[in-house]
């Protein structure tokens, strides 16, 4: 109560300017009436009239400093009364601030009927250049103000043609009558009775306030809900850690005792291991049934040269079935690394035959062989074929049909051509040698690469026809008959293109993909199984016949011998084991072929006599320039070919 009677004359002031304002008179005269009964104190001025009387006392104290040029009674005032929120944030206030202070700046110059005291001039000037590097600097980039900063380094601002306009007899008033506008603004604005700014004060800042803490209050329970939840998930996915774990140490022990783990548990384990969001695509995704290779195909670089030799086996069994070329194929870094270990093995022989004989199985499915073109292995093969003594029959014979497999395609013969003189000299060369098995596939290739004018033109001007009948004298009858066909296709004129071989496309086809298994996966074993160890299909069948539950249903492949029409080189894509067969083979039945002898490790040579038949002067019209005669071929060490060779 004594907080109300001490402030009482004030708050019926702010009552009596406010019934004022709003025009409440009759209201207002019955307030006045009761507070004299009453004997109420009542302020001798109202506020609204105080703030109005003082208003007009500040704009008339600006404007008589304005005149007067009194340059610090202005300013003090200007910031005294003008907010500063408006001084340093409403453009209109910053342009007009800068023309008052060039007015106060050159007030002595454009008054006084004398020369003006430079004393008093240079204050003036150095004051105006401070503002200019203060608060003036953010016109700085304004195009209209822009000239003005030069006015406190000219001497004569009065003569300068950039300042002409400060000086006509219009700009003061000018001046002057912008500032009373905005004044009469400014102040007008102070007129409304302190009751309502204090309402609107208070009430709009409470507002504001209790939306903010209303805002943080939400942000707060969503960040907490979010927290929960992480916590909860937390704690489920450690629960359900702690339980697989658990199972998983069960089922190491079972394995222990020889009990299998099937592929449905291990999916489950993989999902539950997983969150919701990923557990329908995981399912779906990961198949257990068939084994992984990304990580197992490093094995071909490890240091053990027992592990790449086995693993080297293992992929090239693996593609000696079309199901297993169709899994290899579906990555095409498999191809990748096996390029990469052909030509850099040079340790174990076994294991290069078997990556030799993956890859040209590879190269009985369209894709692949592109892409072996496109790697450049058809350069690789030529300059290894120039030494085919250095070779094992096994490599001997898979190099040759794989260069074969890759020449039948368009792509493969363009390479040929352009370096026709080279396998050209090659192929004849091996024409002659006495490994008879390589035979189909030098007449395939020959047969083929003539189809390209540039290589038929070459092979005419190396007398390609009089090497080819000398094979054709003491040859067999299937042989002559093919070398038939290939002096046919020499002395052809047609352009290339139409026929089956020019075909690029990169659709499978069915008949071209076939089995061929070998028994030569099996040669030269280092690894052999104890007494009574389990080994092989015996292995397979007693212990993982159960993991085996993606096995297709046995499907009939087409005879892999046929492959030509007639007595023709071969113009289909085939693969030693196959084609030697030539007998039907089912997908999960192959027939093994007659095993050869093959050279097992070492460079081999077998005796070769190195006149061909039937051709005076010994060795045909074939000749290359810069061919080495040495038994050197991409990958081998010498050491050990000279080593074997003695």
């Amino acid at each position: 109560m004594g907080d109300i009677l001490a402030h009482e004359s004030e708050l019926l002031g702010l009552v009596k300017e406010y019934l004022d304002f709003a025009e409440f008179e009759d209201t207002l005269k019955t307030f006045l009436k009761e507070c004299q009964m009453k004997g109420k104190p009542l302020p001798k001025t109202s506020g609204g009239s105080l703030r109005v009387s003082k208003s007009l006392t500040i704009q008339r104290d600006l404007l008589a400093a304005f005149d007067s040029g009194d340059q610090k009674v202005f300013f003090d005032l200007w910031e005294e009364h003008i907010p500063s929120s408006i001084r340093d944030g409403d453009s209109l206030a910053q342009k007009l601030e800068f023309y008052l202070h060039i007015h106060f700046a050159i007030y002595l110059l454009k008054h006084s009927v004398q020369r003006p005291d430079k004393e008093e001039l240079s204050e003036r000037i150095s004051y105006f250049k401070t503002y200019l590097e203060s608060k003036g600097a953010a016109l700085s980039q304004t195009t209209e103000f822009l000239p003005f900063y030069a006015l406190p380094f000219v001497p004569n601002p009065m003569v300068h043609p950039s300042f002409k306009e400060l000086f006509q007899d219009s700009w003061t008033p000018e001046l002057k009558l912008k500032l009373e506008k905005f004044l009469a603004l400014m102040f007008k604005a102070s007129n409304t009775p302190k009751l309502l700014t204090l309402y609107k004060e208070n009430g709009q800042s409470h507002k504001e306030t209790l939306q903010q803490l209303h805002q943080q209050l939400v942000e707060a329970e969503r960040r907490a809900m979010t927290y929960l939840k992480r916590y909860n998930k937390t704690q489920v996915d450690y629960h359900t850690l702690i339980g697989v774990t658990a199972e998983l140490v069960d089922s190491l022990e079972a394995t222990v005792s020889g009990k299998m783990i099937t592929p449905e548990y291990l999916q489950s384990v993989c999902v539950r291991l997983f969150s919701n969001q990923m557990r329908q695509s995981l399912a779906h995704s990961v198949d257990f049934t068939r084994p992984g290779t990304r990580t197992v195909l490093q094995l071909l670089h490890g240091r053990s040269d027992v592990v790449r030799q086995y693993m080297a086996r293992l992929i090239n069994a693996i593609a000696s079935l079309a199901e297993g070329r169709l899994y290899l194929a579906q990555s095409t870094e498999v191809l990748r690394m096996l390029e990469e270990r052909l030509k850099e093995e040079d340790k174990d022989i076994i294991a290069r035959e078997n990556v030799l004989g993956a890859l040209q199985k590879f190269s009985l499915r369209r894709p692949l062989q592109t892409a072996m073109i496109r790697d450049g292995l058809i350069f690789w093969l030529i300059h290894l074929l120039k030494e085919p003594d250095c070779l094992s029959d096994y490599t001997l014979e898979y190099s040759v049909a794989l260069l074969m497999n890759l020449c039948l395609r368009s792509a493969g013969k363009r390479v040929c051509a352009t370096m026709a003189g080279l396998v050209l000299k090659v192929l004849s060369d091996l024409l002659g040698h006495e490994n008879h098995e390589i035979q189909p596939y030098v007449n395939g290739a020959l047969y083929s690469i003539l189809s390209i004018p540039s290589v038929r033109e070459e092979a005419r001007a190396m007398g390609m026809e009089d090497i080819l009948r000398c094979f054709m004298k003491e040859g067999n009858a299937e042989m002559t008959r093919q070398i038939e066909f290939i002096i046919k296709q020499l002395n052809s004129e047609e352009l290339p293109g139409g026929g089956l071989d020019s075909d690029d496309d990169d659709d499978e086809d069915e008949e071209e993909d076939h089995d061929t298994m070998e028994a030569d996966l099996d040669k030269d074993e280092l690894i052999q199984p104890q007494l009574g160890e389990l080994s092989g299909e015996k292995l397979l069948t007693t212990e993982y016949l159960g993991i085996m539950t993606n096995t297709g249903k046995p499907r009939r492949r087409g005879l892999a011998s046929v492959q030509r029409g007639g007595d023709e080189p071969l113009r289909r894509p085939v693969t030693p084991g196959g084609h030697r067969n030539g007998c039907p083979v089912w997908e999960d039945h192959p027939v093994s072929p007659q095993t050869s002898q093959r050279a097992g490790d070492g460079c081999h040579r077998s005796p070769r006599n190195t006149h061909r038949p039937g051709c005076e002067g010994g060795e045909p019209r074939a000749s290359e320039p810069g061919v080495s005669t040495s038994c050197e071929k991409p990958g081998s060490v010498q050491g050990q070919l000279r080593a074997a060779d003695s």
